[in-house]
């Protein structure tokens, strides 16, 4: 292959990739949060502030993670009393999910902390510039 490890955008999406999940480790430890917890969190978050109150197949798809792993990671949550899962009255084998107060106190600091974290290290880049180089690559509209 000619050229060396930086010429080749698989690579340094990798490298930039790890950096990135560093810096975002790096704010959320001290929350006592992993990134996927977080996430998980968020999303959860945010869709109950949306006046949603959805299964853990929905917090999967809008946060694009596995089903089964999503549930090992709500199981978790749920035992830090940040969520609870409650039974869904459309489907009596799905459980909604709902962040407690502990939750919803939670969420948002870890949110502008990631969002602190995120404007740090894209800072090299315009922020439209890399969301839409973001966008295209995830086929990411909203």
């Amino acid at each position: 292959m000619p050229g060396g490890p930086g010429d080749h955008p698989g690579f340094l999406l990798w490298r930039v990739t790890l950096d990135w999940q560093r810096a975002v480790a790096a704010v959320l430890g001290p929350l006592g949060l992993t990134h996927v917890q977080f996430v998980l969190l968020a999303c959860t978050y945010w869709l109950n502030e949306q006046g949603l109150h959805p299964n853990q197949s929905t917090v999967a798809e809008q946060a694009a993670t596995d089903v089964k792993m999503t549930s090992q990671v709500v199981r978790t949550l749920e035992a830090k009393g940040l969520l609870v899962r409650e039974p869904d009255p459309a489907d009596s084998r799905a459980k909604c999910l709902r962040v407690t107060p502990a939750g919803a106190e939670l969420a948002p600091r870890a949110m502008a902390a990631v969002e602190q974290a995120d404007a740090e290290f894209f800072a090299p880049v315009a922020q439209r510039d890399a969301l839409a180089m973001l966008r295209s690559l995830a086929r990411f509209e909203g």
